[in-house]
Parts: structure tokens; sequence; C-alpha cells
């Protein structure tokens, strides 16, 4: 069985080779996050682009910096259409809210490994995200959606701190009309929220009609969203070798020369974002991880 999610074999020869992207539009998603659409200025590297779900592309800002970013759009777009939703809360990030329509900057990639689809095919599903962690899931969620009789009953638990930090709101009911079943909690209601509250973990340990032995647990949010909810689905009788985490950590060469990401002997940018849980359960203990 694999261990580790397979890398992209798509792409470039060059992993430092930046090419130029316009900005096509972008989207205000909820406070301090927006959706970029990017296009490749040069027809000869975007038609071969293709990326897998989980993945993520290094942009670049002149004079500024590079930061890794998840692609978020679906896995069918090219690189005339580069998806990607970005929290303003770094100095690139903060210099790219600044950026307008017309507006370019450097893209490489694709870097990291990918959710495991395929050991998904045949298998429930569930999903748990929180805050931005959906932004990762989004183009596995794609993929589902594109292939859904493949893939057995699919749940997303998605939550947020509070309603208005739900992201993608407008696509949660679409994505159920489509065959998911969306369950959404919040830290703290407001006055017009009639939902749950609580942690993303809780929703876990109330799923009714959980099959264990035939599911998939795929998660992407905050560190400790994402510990507790391992620790929920073992509760559940679901097995570390099917619980799979997108780690996000300070990855600033995305091809494990620099050390910045390192933990142990792990690269979060060579060896991951993606990691099956019993690889790297130990490595959650680790203070600022």
């Amino acid at each position: 069985m694999t261990l580790l999610a397979a890398p992209s074999q798509t792409q470039s020869h060059n992993p430092w080779l930046s090419h130029v992207a316009v900005v096509e539009s972008i989207q205000s998603e909820i406070d301090s996050v927006a959706t970029f659409h990017l296009r490749l200025t040069d027809a000869k590297a975007a038609a071969p682009y293709r990326f897998q779900p989980g993945q993520f592309n290094m942009l670049y800002l002149p004079s500024c910096g590079e930061s890794a970013i998840s692609l978020s759009g679906a896995p069918t777009c090219d690189g005339t259409e580069l998806i990607h939703t970005i929290r303003f809360v770094g100095r690139v990030t903060h210099s790219m809210a600044r950026m307008r329509v017309g507006d370019q900057l450097g893209v490489r990639g694709p870097f990291g490994t990918a959710w495991p689809l395929e050991s998904c095919q045949g298998n429930d599903v569930v999903i748990l995200s929180g805050g931005i962690g959906l932004a990762p899931l989004r183009p596995a969620i794609y993929h589902i959606l594109a292939n859904r009789s493949q893939f057995g009953r699919v749940v997303l638990l998605h939550g947020a701190r509070s309603p208005d930090l739900l992201l993608y709101a407008g696509q949660l009911d679409a994505w159920s009309n489509q065959g998911i079943e969306v369950q959404t909690t919040v830290d703290r209601a407001d006055g017009q929220w009639q939902g749950t509250v609580g942690v993303v973990p809780l929703l876990l340990d109330r799923l009714s009609d959980l099959r264990s032995d035939n599911t998939q647990v795929i998660t992407c949010g905050p560190e400790v969203m994402m510990h507790y909810s391992a620790l929920s689905a073992l509760k559940r009788g679901i097995p570390e070798q099917a619980i799979w985490l997108s780690i996000e950590r300070n990855m600033q060469c995305a091809v494990g020369l620099c050390g910045h990401c390192q933990v142990g002997a792990v690269f979060v940018c060579r060896d991951g974002p993606v990691f099956r849980y019993d690889k790297i359960k130990h490595l959650l203990r680790v203070r600022d991880f």
C-alpha cells in the first residue's frame, strides 16, 4: 500500500522556473480571503499544465518573495485557468491583496503530493475541513462530483469560527444537490444561525451510519482540528491507513532543499503536503508544526 500520496509527474522539468501569469479575475470570499483566477501568458507552458487535487503552486512577486498556495479549482483546468484561494496573512499575500485584474506574477509548479482519490474509489469518503482548509479540498470535491458513480457515500463536514467565515458558502447547497451530504458548524453563532455550534470533529462523532471498514477520511484545516478529527475517526473504527491530512508549513523552495519546512526527516513541500496519518502522527506533537 502507498504510504504517501504520489507526487505529480506533470511538473516542469525545471522546478525553479517561474512562468508569467496574469490576473484574470479576483473574487472576494470571506474576510481577508479571495480567489484569484490566473492565466499563464506563455501558451506553450499553459497547454500541458496539469495538477492533482491537493497540490500547490509557488506564487512569486518580484521584490517581495514567494508563497506556497494550494490550487483550489477543478483538476481539469490547464494553465489558462489556475485558481488559488488566498488568505492574506503574510508579507507576500498582503502584497497580493493589493493586486488588480491585469497585474502579473510568477508561477512555478505544481508541487507536492495529492489526495488519494484512487484509493477512495469504491469507498465512502468523509471530508473534514476547517476555515480556509476547504480550499485545498475543493479540487477533490470537484473530482468526486465529476465521477460521482465511482464513490460511495460522500460527506462534507465543514466548520468555521463564525457563520460569516464559512468558505464557499454559496457552493455548499449546490454540492448537496449533486450528491454530497453537507454538514456545517461554527464555533460562535450569531442571531441568524440555525445550525450546529461546536468544533468539526464533533460532527464526525455524531455521524450516523458510518461504515468504518469502508471509509476514507481526508481532512485539512488548523492542525489542532486535524489532530482531533483523526482521533475521532480512530474512535469510530476507521484505521490509521485510511486517514489523510494536508499539512501547512513554511514552504519556501518547494523541492526539499532549503529546509524551512523540515520536521524530523520530513520535508513538507517534497513529502507532502498530503500525508497518511500513520506516517505523520508522531510529528503532530512537535511544537509549531
